[in-house]
């Protein structure tokens, strides 16, 4: 079965170059050229990723971006952004996009990354970073459940987006190692994101206020100053 894409924008040249090239890449397609009518899609239609343009009438990429999280849609998203600023690309990951594409940019590369999206929302664990028939991984009071796409904390289901969960598990994985942000970002992100290193603070900030009974003197993330991030198991002798 195709998987199911999402694209919108508001330019229709841009729509339809790729709508003919992810449907001649075996995906299946559906459009929207506004922000409301994509959030009102997303709403009733299960994809398997979404292409956001930032700049769309009716409710910006964002606001359809921050709309879907807020509905506990997790979906892939994928955002198209014309500018070039940091802050643009930051803001979208911080409402929930999981990744964002400048323009202009190649048919090819969108698909390319289409691709490589969905190979990480489907498999989340590499094989070479998660021990041989393990289903539980536990770090405090932690629970994650890799096969089925679950965290708990203390035993309550957390809301996770797909980066997040799996930043958290290559972190779980790397107990007890100072991990720099380049290897971060090119480890969970696969790919480089041409030293935007920020990205991973954002996420980082994401899964503390999700997991830390106190962001601001975190028990389970720490901070390495000068070198990057450490995950550490807050109880003793576990």
């Amino acid at each position: 079965m195709s998987q199911k894409l999402l694209i919108v924008d508001d330019e229709e040249s841009i729509l339809t170059l790729l709508q003919f090239n992810l449907e001649q890449g075996g995906f299946d397609v559906t459009t929207a050229m506004d922000g409301k009518t994509a959030l009102d899609t997303a709403m009733e239609t299960s994809f398997d990723l979404i292409i956001l343009d930032l700049m769309l009438p009716e409710m910006d990429g964002l606001e359809v971006c921050k709309a879907l999280r807020q509905n506990k849609i997790l979906t892939p998203i994928l955002m198209l952004t014309a500018k070039d600023e940091e802050f643009d690309k930051v803001l979208g990951l911080e409402l929930g996009a999981d990744d964002y594409l400048t323009k202009p940019f190649s048919p090819r590369e969108v698909v390319a990354r289409v691709r490589a999206i969905l190979r990480r929302s489907q498999k989340m664990i590499q094989k070479d970073d998660v021990e041989k028939n393990t289903n539980k991984m536990t770090i405090g009071d932690v629970e994650i459940f890799p096969d089925n796409y679950e965290v708990y904390l203390q035993g309550e289901a957390l809301e996770l987006t797909p980066k997040e969960f799996e930043l958290l598990v290559y972190l779980v994985n790397h107990k007890g190692r100072v991990l720099t942000r380049d290897q971060l970002l090119n480890a969970v992100w696969n790919y480089e994101f041409v030293g935007d290193t920020r990205i991973v603070d954002v996420h980082i900030s994401h899964l503390r206020e999700k997991i830390e009974p106190n962001t601001k003197k975190p028990i389970y993330i720490k901070t390495i100053r000068g070198l990057g991030y450490k995950l550490d198991n807050p109880f003793k002798d576990e």
